[in-house]
């Protein structure tokens, strides 16, 4: 077959024959790609021109349904995906990874707009900022989507997972994509692409695909686009160097190369949960997609004492790895993603051979399973150990970037600490270890350099997703040699396709851009109670202003009984007439909330569901009894879930004396019936 590209809404064969793909198994043909002919400035101006306001038109709830439903119909398809992943070497464990690694991406991606972004179009970010003396004058520092597109170049070891994971997020911002995958896995990219396409899920214009070079793509780019890249940290610096890049200041988030390292407590001897968990860990990083994963553990950070029971450790475990034909059930490690891969492999094995010693892996003599040393990219698994690791310099810059990984050994914490941070920045660092003073040691002083870190010991170590897993929910990037960029990271990954931007203005103009109201905005009566109104008839800014009640010390004295809050400064004069910040005993301060609650809330059945939390709550003053307590509630912010027949509300509330003075403000949060659920329940 000849691979095709996705552009401008039709799927497109380069002009000339492309380059030639092989299996990584036995290098039989799979077919061919080139991009040729190609008008790239045409394709980014049409993401421009119709993906991005094709995208925008949806809020953030819609956009993120939008990737639900794609995850499902993914899923309903997946097995066609692992049927063609097979040819990148990669045995079902590992196409789990990629393909439904990917999916579950989606899923979360999904869930995590509907739970942290409102249902539309402004993102707003942290409280106004009150600019003047009378509250006329605030700021608002808001996030937008930026209006061109994200150019998302991946590499070659997840062909689903890696463009899942930075399509995700985009399309939640609102911004169209262009897919370029690696070359040499790009067939299993342009297979799910098809897929996608073809589900009619997302608007026209929101994905586009290149199955080849990127041509004069880089030329064309704005201040509006933004670049997401994963590959090799010399490729990163060409591209970022581009004068394009330069002059326009495009947003460029590089995940490139990373000597990653686990570090061995010293605690962590043989016989420990922990040693024996390490081996477990280090085996699975170095054998899972044949060690071909930014994250895989590439040093090894152990104490001098237990080396050498490591070492036979490690050779053991490894040795019980059946290397050979991924679709093999009994095979536990496929092939390398193409030939050049394994001879890149064996050159960086040479390279550090010159610093280190192979004690485990020979390549002369493989043992394959069910396939042909001659014919497909194998590599068996290859353990080296330096002796003198600080004195090295090769073990701490050169990455093979397969299943290799080299023994450091450590006389003390210090010099393990050194060693993580010699890699000069990483993806990701793990610590074995069941002593928590360790752990914190190692955390403190070498967390600058390291995207992620993970601990582990025997209390956690069932449930823990492993050194090599980068989450949705949480940062996936890292300094230094790791690119010094960020991916993934829930609502931080969309933030990256969005501009953020300082608003000044009145209350009132901020509160109709942001669909939040702003104390200082208009209050309006709706001459009805609130609560009576289903979540489509409430407005930005209806306002119940309630009567009033005293607070007695028969109210002190029987909150305190029928609660069990005895504390001093509600029930001993005396004693609270001590503390500075009161003069006498007080109000408990649940007992403001309770007592506000009960000035506002409307009693009889209605379209509010349901109470479920506050949020944001302070209180101002003391509350003395004699004193007089009123409300103002007002509804400022509306988030409508989806198909759900309820939306959820935030109520602005803020609590007065007898003074007009604040005592207590918070945000109450309630889910209230759509229009239709109300009238089919009511």
């Amino acid at each position: 077959m000849k691979l095709q590209s996705f552009a401008q809404n039709q799927w497109v064969e380069g002009t000339d024959d492309g380059k030639e793909l092989l299996s990584a198994l036995d290098s039989s043909r799979i077919g061919t790609l080139s991009s040729s002919g190609i008008d790239f400035g045409s394709m980014l101006a049409y993401a421009r021109r119709v993906g991005g306001p094709n995208l925008r038109n949806f809020t953030f709830h819609k956009r993120a349904l939008m990737l639900k439903e794609l995850a499902i119909y993914l899923g309903e398809n997946k097995q066609v995906f692992y049927e063609m992943s097979t040819k990148t070497g990669a045995t079902k464990a590992d196409s789990a990874v990629d393909i439904d690694g990917g999916i579950s991406t989606l899923f979360v991606f999904s869930s995590k707009g509907r739970r942290e972004m409102p249902n539309g179009h402004v993102y707003l970010d942290g409280p106004p900022e009150i600019l003047s003396r009378n509250g006329t004058f605030v700021g608002q520092h808001i996030y937008t989507p930026i209006q061109g597109v994200a150019v998302q170049i991946n590499a070659f070891n997840f062909p689903c997972w890696g463009m899942l994971e930075k399509l995700a997020p985009a399309i939640i911002a609102g911004v169209p994509a262009i897919i370029k995958p690696a070359s040499s896995t790009a067939y299993l990219t342009e297979l799910m692409v098809q897929h996608m396409i073809e589900s009619n899920i997302l608007p026209e214009g929101a994905i586009q695909l290149i199955c080849g070079g990127v041509g004069d793509l880089f030329d064309h780019l704005t201040c509006q686009d933004a670049v997401a890249f994963t590959g090799s940290k010399a490729t990163a610096e060409y591209l970022q160097q581009h004068s394009r890049v330069v002059s326009e200041s495009v947003r460029f988030t590089a995940e490139t190369d990373s000597l990653n390292a686990s570090i061995l407590g010293p605690d962590a001897t043989p016989g420990t949960p922990e040693f024996d968990l390490f081996v477990t860990e280090v085996t699975r990083e170095m054998t899972a997609k044949a060690g071909q994963k930014c994250t895989a553990i590439r040093r090894i950070i152990a104490p001098s004492a237990v080396t050498a029971d490591l070492v036979r450790a490690l050779s053991t475990a490894l040795g019980e790895v059946r290397v050979g034909n991924p679709a093999n059930k009994d095979v536990g490690m496929g092939a390398l993603a193409s030939l050049a891969q394994r001879d890149e492999v064996r050159e960086r094995v040479a390279e550090l051979s010159a610093e280190a010693e192979i004690v485990y892996g020979d390549q002369a003599h493989m043992n394959l399973l069910d396939a042909d040393p001659d014919k497909g990219a194998f590599f068996m698994p290859t353990l080296l150990l330096c002796d003198k690791p600080i004195a090295s310099t090769v073990v701490h810059s050169v990455e093979a970037f397969g299943p290799v990984s080299t023994v450091l050994p450590y006389d003390n914490l210090d010099e393990a600490i050194e060693l993580s941070r010699l890699g000069g920045g990483s993806l990701v660092q793990s610590v074995f270890t069941n002593d928590n003073d360790v752990a914190r040691e190692i955390v403190l002083a070498s967390a600058a350099w390291h995207g992620r870190m993970l601990i582990v010991n025997r209390h956690c170590a069932a449930e823990s997703t492993g050194h090599g897993s980068p989450l949705p929910h949480l940062v996936h990037g890292g300094p230094g040699r790791a690119g010094g960029g960020e991916e993934l990271g829930g609502v931080r990954a969309v933030l990256h396709y969005m501009q953020r931007t300082a608003l000044q203005g009145s209350p009132e103009t901020l509160a109709c851009i942001t669909d939040r109201w702003i104390k200082g905005a208009d209050q309006k009566d709706p001459g009805v109670h609130p609560f009576r109104k289903t979540f489509e008839q409430l407005e930005i800014g209806d306002t119940r202003n309630t009567d009033s009640r005293e607070v007695t010390l028969d109210d002190i004295n029987h909150f305190a009984e029928f609660t069990g809050d005895n504390f001093y400064a509600h029930m001993d004069e005396e004693a609270a007439a001590k503390n500075p910040f009161f003069e006498g005993r007080v109000a408990h301060g649940y007992l403001i909330v309770s007592f506000a609650a009960g000035l506002f809330v409307d009693p009889d059945f209605g379209p509010v569901l349901a109470n479920y939390g506050v949020d944001n709550l302070r209180f101002a003053q003391p509350v003395n009894f004699g004193d007089t307590l009123k409300v103002r509630l007002t509804c400022k912010q509306k988030t409508l879930r989806e198909g759900a027949g309820y939306g959820e509300v935030r109520w602005d509330t803020e609590v007065t004396n007898q003074s007009d003075e604040i005592v207590a403000t918070y945000d109450v949060l309630t889910m209230v019936a759509t229009d239709e659920h109300w009238a089919s329940v009511r």
